[in-house]
């Protein structure tokens, strides 16, 4: 018999499914690990799945004390602390909150948060393991960073060309473009202009009427390495990472930060930042008492009394995250800098600066396990359900997880994975959960990671190279 008509002995069973097909689940939900990870395509630990509900309060805060004042406002708030109530470590959903906040900050670049009052960018910033962050300079240097791998620079350099295209040419069709993405890739591009007989140097003295852009001194890298118009290039991001690494006093990197790149975001219309700062004592863990002080009198000088223009206007708003506890390790150096007086982190009354991150309770941790559930779902039909977890196998799994929301979903996670061994289970419920518990122990101290804990591009090292 031909070899195209033989058949196999051994052959497949043809009601085989998938093994979470049982649950009504095209895999398990939730994440193996209690991580987060912004940089990963798994929208188990990048933030992606997050239910805004949870934290409510805490965003509501947050945009009505911070976000909705004007930055005009000489009073508005610029240093802000989220403060975790819970002591039970890592794990209370503090990352992806901050992912979040970032994430709907940069949207419209807080125009829709604010009522059109403050167009403000968002900065991510987590201070590095082991000490490396402890000194003020340090701390800077990831600031920088962060603006570097972001896309910042070349936004805020397309609106000042655009805004100039639209003074030279009013009528070009360019001024109707709406892609931010597409009008980035054209206005970094020397063919373009020349494609549409834009003169390059042309559009530098025009953006050299910009009254931010005229305080910047002359050889600040927005400016065109060859000022001549035959000659005229493009300013690069890598132009200012080349900057910043050829600075070699230390006052003069902070004066680039706190004033420089301040009127250089101001000439490209933001009139504000918010840097959200993961992890903060990872700098006073390894600080002696001087160098807590020198710190503090360090931040304060450049958020309020420092001769630099952010200090004048308040361009950029700190918000430092805490783990329960840490302000004791800064009390101290707060109220000998002065910094107490100005922003008190432990303030004798309900204060506006201060966002109290609370413990997570039942209803949360419903919500939670429906979210990441939903994701998931075959077919969902419309329904907004627990299965196959029951609530009451949910209220144990919250009591057994002291409501960590990073313990949580680890223990959903292996209940998921016990339930479809061998013979699946239809329903996971209390029983279940009792019977099946403190197998696997969650160290969410060292399993979480920040939101900028990842391996990432060293801009400034790769434009040299």
């Amino acid at each position: 018999m031909s070899k195209f008509l033989r058949k196999p002995k051994a052959t497949y069973q043809n009601n085989l499914i998938a093994k979470y097909e049982h649950f009504n689940l095209k895999e398990n939900p939730f994440p193996s690990e209690p991580i987060v990870n912004k940089e990963s395509q798994d929208k188990r630990i990048n933030g992606d799945i997050y239910e805004h509900q949870i934290r409510d309060k805490e965003f509501d805060h947050i945009i009505n004390n911070f976000i909705k004042v004007p930055q005009s406002d000489p009073t508005h708030l610029r240093l802000g602390y989220i403060i975790d109530t819970s002591y039970i470590g890592r794990g209370n959903g503090k990352s992806a909150f901050l992912i979040n906040l970032q994430n709907k900050i940069n949207k419209d670049y807080c125009l829709d948060l604010s009522d059109e009052q403050n167009k403000c960018f968002s900065l991510n910033v987590a201070p590095e393991p082991g000490g490396r962050t402890k000194s003020f300079i340090k701390f800077v240097d990831l600031i920088f960073s962060a603006i570097l791998n972001s896309n910042l620079i070349e936004s805020s350099m397309s609106y000042l060309r655009l805004e100039a295209i639209s003074h030279l040419m009013p009528n070009h069709d360019i001024l109707h473009e709406d892609d931010e993405n597409k009008l980035i890739e054209l206005l970094s591009n020397k063919s373009w202009f020349e494609e549409n007989k834009i003169g390059i140097y042309d559009i530098y003295n025009e953006i050299k009427k910009n009254t931010f852009a005229q305080k910047l001194p002359s050889d600040f890298p927005l400016h065109l390495s060859h000022s001549t118009s035959m000659f005229a290039t493009l300013s690069t991001k890598n132009d200012f990472a080349d900057y910043y690494k050829n600075i070699t006093k230390v006052d003069d990197k902070i004066n680039f930060i706190f004033n420089h790149m301040v009127l250089f975001f101001s000439a490209a219309g933001f009139n504000g930042a918010y840097i959200l700062v993961d992890d903060f004592e990872r700098i006073p863990d390894f600080q002696s008492a001087r160098q807590k002080k020198d710190f503090a009198l360090e931040l304060r000088s450049v958020l309020y009394d420092g001769l630099y223009y952010n200090s004048k206007v308040g361009f950029y708003n700190f918000l430092l995250v805490l783990h329960a506890g840490v302000q004791r390790l800064i009390n101290d150096a707060w109220a000998q800098s002065g910094m107490e007086n100005r922003a008190p982190i432990s303030p004798q009354m309900v204060s506006k600066h201060i966002i109290p991150f609370d413990k997570l309770n039942k209803d949360h941790a419903i919500l939670l396990i429906k979210k990441y559930l939903k994701e998931y779902k075959i077919d969902d039909n419309g329904q907004d359900n627990l299965l196959p977890f029951t609530e009451e196998a949910v209220s144990t799994i919250g009591v057994l997880s002291e409501y960590n929301a990073a313990k949580i979903l680890k223990m959903s996670y292996d209940l998921l994975e016990k339930a479809s061994e061998n013979e699946p289970k239809a329903t996971i419920d209390k029983a279940f959960v009792n019977k099946n518990k403190g197998t696997d122990e969650i160290n969410s101290d060292t399993n979480e990671t920040g939101i900028d804990r990842t391996e990432s591009t060293d801009l400034i090292k790769k434009a040299l190279e």
